[in-house]
């Protein structure tokens, strides 16, 4: 667990944003990395009504309206048309205009969705679980004569215009803006499985688009810092990305946002999450510095979390939460806390003695230790398992039992993470490599380009493309899928939360692990399961690690590493 970087990996594929066939980017913005690529729709999934001359909006625009243009897509009364941009973006819409019709604006309904259920959705449709929240994305707007016009801030893939207007007008282009941090991804993983290569850019990808000021846990909603999101999005961030600084920013502006004697977003874990990602960050880069920046609100925090231990167990009061799926679970939620807590407690030790309190050092690992005691009963569950066996609070191998006789059927988008850990843990690195490719290889079979903030992996048997109109008979993903706070269309299906598999890849496949403080020493130890070959780059303070790990006739692994100055290689 542990990265940063040097050279520079170049670029995904088809998911990364540098790539679209006809993008105009522009520069970016006074030394930010921050930059605006326009895109060109890459089909047309529907008209309807008094359209003509659609496909003139798939032809590439050159950024300038024209007196002349020669042809135009053509609106009547009641025109409508859906748009798909090929992959999930973060910005808005903009709409060229040409020179017919009189000069007044040309009125129309704008409707954004990451599906195209969502974007033939209606908000004011009663009943309706489309939803403006966080960033509007259903809404009217005027587009001027022979001018430019652009709207939107949201997370999309699909985007569809009604026209509002009585006489005909002529559209020249219709382009995404997608908004993103133009940075290198230094992290890769390659390997003769396509799938799982897919699922770890997919990943990848997703993180990048939630890398916007401050890390958020959706583009589309919530558009929020929540820590408890934040902790796969940080191992994936630094996996592919290396130390960057919206990590940093992220954490500080919850803290200070956030009372150290209440919970950072009201939920008692979150601040769990929050001094287990300092520990974290710490580990992989060793910057004392930030640390010592956290010393009194880390202080206050770990006192607060003492005080709600009870002898051995955990005794949260309110917030208690691990995952929603588990919502209603408490003895689930009960085993959770137990385990987190003993994670944050031991980190908080080590930090403490770091920050040369000496006191709350051996309290904080004290409490652990008598917390290790009581474990409490996993009640069957996956997640409740997993969280014990990472603590080695229970045994690998019989958590991993539980995880893989309830399969793909029990895990969820943020805590499969932790389920896959508990695998690693336990030995079971092909299996885990099998549920990767089927649960998260599902959602891309559905038409994913982003993953989504939760996934029941049975709905998806018979369940239409996120990128089609439903047909009969096929279960509608997002219109009639989710739960909890993600009911139907206001499900997100761009979450940092569910990237996972891409820092579990590069972590155990490769098998890149920094021993001590850092990265000054790694540990490379690959877990190839069933496959031939593996290779990738990993990003460490010092620059970036190549490996390649091949399978000889008797299965031993050839490994060829490369490592930059200042790294050691340790057995």
């Amino acid at each position: 667990m542990n990265k940063r970087l040097g050279i520079i990996v170049l670029l995904l594929s088809s998911l990364t944003l540098a790539a679209c066939r006809d993008a105009d980017r522009e520069s970016p913005v006074s030394g930010t990395e921050f930059v605006s690529e326009y895109l060109s729709p890459a089909r047309i999934v529907l008209e309807r009504g008094a359209v003509s001359e659609g496909a003139c909006l798939l032809r590439e625009y050159r950024g300038q309206v024209s007196t002349s243009e020669p042809v135009a897509a053509r609106f009547s009364k009641g025109g409508s048309i859906l748009l798909d941009f090929g992959k999930e973006i973060q910005g808005g819409i903009q709409i060229v205009r040409s020179m017919s019709g009189s000069h007044a604006p040309a009125l129309f309904r704008l409707c954004l969705g990451e599906s195209v259920s969502e974007a033939m959705s209606d908000v004011r449709e009663p009943g309706s679980t489309a939803t403006n929240d966080h960033s509007v994305r259903d809404f009217d707007i005027s587009v001027p004569w022979l001018g430019v016009a652009e709207y939107g801030n949201s997370g999309f893939r699909f985007a569809r215009l009604d026209y509002l207007g009585d006489e005909e007008i002529g559209l020249v282009t219709v382009r995404a803006i997608s908004k993103y941090r133009d940075i290198p991804y230094l992290g890769s993983f390659e390997c003769p499985d396509e799938r799982l290569n897919q699922i770890w850019k997919t990943g990848a990808y997703t993180v990048h688009l939630n890398m916007q000021e401050y890390l958020w846990d959706g583009i589309k909603r919530d558009r929020l810092v929540w820590i408890g999101d934040m902790h796969p999005e940080v191992m994936t961030v630094g996996t592919v990305f290396g130390n960057h600084e919206v990590v940093r920013k992220s954490l500080d502006y919850v803290r200070d946002n956030t009372d150290p004697t209440v919970w950072m977003n009201g939920i008692c874990s979150y601040s769990l999450w929050w001094i287990i990602i300092h520990h974290h960050l710490y580990t992989w880069y060793g910057d004392l510095e930030y640390l010592r920046e956290q010393k009194v609100y880390m202080s206050q925090l770990l006192e607060n979390v003492l005080s709600n231990v009870n002898g051995s167990r955990e005794a949260y009061g309110e917030g208690r939460f691990i995952d929603w799926p588990s919502n209603d679970q408490p003895d689930v939620i009960h085993a959770g806390l137990q385990a987190l807590t003993v994670r944050a407690l031991e980190a908080g030790s080590e930090i403490s003695g770091l920050l040369g309190d000496a006191d709350l050092e051996n309290r904080c690992a004290e409490t652990a230790a008598e917390m290790r005691k009581y474990v409490p009963d996993h009640v069957g569950n996956s997640q409740a398992a997993a969280l014990l066996a990472i603590e080695g609070m229970m045994d690998a191998g019989e958590a991993s039992k539980i995880i893989l006789a309830n399969g793909p059927e029990k895990f969820t988008s943020f805590m499969g993470y932790y389920l896959l850990e508990a695998l690693a843990k336990g030995g079971h690195y092909a299996e885990a490599m099998d549920l990767i490719s089927k649960y998260w290889g599902r959602m891309l079979d559905l038409g994913a380009t982003t993953f989504w903030e939760d996934f029941n992996y049975k709905d998806g048997e018979n369940a239409a493309r996120i990128d089609e109109i439903v047909p009969e008979g096929k279960f509608d993903i997002h219109a009639d899928g989710g739960a909890w706070c993600y009911v139907g269309l206001r499900h997100s299906f761009c979450h940092g939360w569910a990237s996972g598999p891409t820092t579990w890849l590069s972590r155990h496949v490769l098998g890149i692990e920094p021993v001590g403080v850092g990265f000054r020493q790694v540990r490379i130890e690959p877990h190839l399961g069933d496959l031939q070959w593996a290779s990738g780059t990993f990003p460490t303070p010092y620059g970036v690690i190549s490996v390649r790990h091949e399978k000889k006739a008797d299965g031993t692994v050839s490994s060829d590493i490369r490592l930059p100055k200042g790294v050691k290689l340790v057995k």
